[in-house]
């Protein structure tokens, strides 16, 4: 059974003159590292907020077809029941901090389901040393800097201990190397066999690590495959999605009549690549 199932689902918010999203289908099985890009208003957001139940339970509006979260139709459980399989990390952290200290915030969750003290103790402890916090420990979530408080809003979602982590352009916000440790977490957590949903445009840092690309134009997938298959597509330079460069640069050798023997999403790729073909 897959982990996410979205089927011929649409959906249109209260007031709105179009569809959000249109006909969606899309399935993603376990530990799968999925990245959903698009040009902006494209439905990326909707999509993650049908993952968690957000829509429809929060967000009201029409809605046609189903979508299936680890086996539960999202039309019929609440966000609450679904927290514990999909958390969701907003590109605002500061709009889901809540409480006066990270300690309290990575707590805040596991206590609102009732969880042991002592499991959330452990719990607490082993996410501020994953997630480097120790020096913020009793620091205000709203004195801390935008990848601070990144980190803070991972811890808590993570927490919940969720089965998927959806995270809705978390480093658009952020300075580059702030950006890059953001993403080099989340990988880690994919190889912890965590499967991962991710909204980003900064493909140049996410695609090598990412085992799919979902590509979304006026609320509906217009392309779904493997990074390298999706990002040398002209599509997306059509529809304004922010290819890698050594991707572009591949795109263009090969117009010349050089053909690599990969499609290369980093400059060192495009180095060793480049260094083959000339020897």
């Amino acid at each position: 059974m897959p982990l996410v199932e979205l089927n011929d689902f649409s959906f249109k918010y209260y007031g709105a003159e179009s569809l959000a999203l249109k006909k969606i289908d899309l399935i993603i099985e376990e530990g799968e590292y999925v990245i959903i890009t698009g040009p902006s208003g494209c439905g990326k957001t909707t999509l993650c907020r049908t993952i968690n139940a957000l829509v429809p339970q929060f967000h009201r509006g029409y809605i046609s077809g189903n979508v299936i979260i680890d086996g539960k139709n999202t039309r019929e459980h609440t966000v609450a029941e679904l927290s514990s399989i999909a958390g969701l990390v907003f590109q605002e952290p500061e709009n889901q901090l809540v409480t006066l200290n990270v300690e309290k915030e990575i707590a805040f969750g596991p206590e609102n389901l009732g969880v042991e003290p002592t499991e959330i103790r452990r719990r607490v402890e082993e996410l501020i040393e994953l997630l480097d916090l120790e020096h913020l420990r009793e620091k205000h979530p709203h004195e801390m800097s935008g990848g601070e408080q990144q980190r803070v809003a991972l811890a808590a979602t993570l927490a919940l201990k969720p089965k998927i982590l959806v995270a809705d352009e978390p480093t658009s916000n952020l300075d580059p190397r702030s950006a890059e440790v953001i993403l080099d977490i989340i990988s880690s957590l994919n190889k912890r066999d965590m499967t991962v949903i991710l909204v980003e445009h900064r493909l140049d840092l996410v695609s090598k690590d990412a085992s799919r690309i979902v590509l979304m134009d006026k609320g509906s997938i217009v392309a779904d495959g493997p990074p390298r298959e999706i990002l040398a597509q002209d599509l997306c330079q059509e529809i304004g999605i922010g290819v890698p460069k050594a991707t572009l640069v591949y795109k263009r050798l090969k117009e010349h009549g050089i053909d690599l023997e990969s499609i290369p999403l980093t400059g060192d790729e495009l180095a060793g690549l480049v260094k083959e073909a000339s020897s």
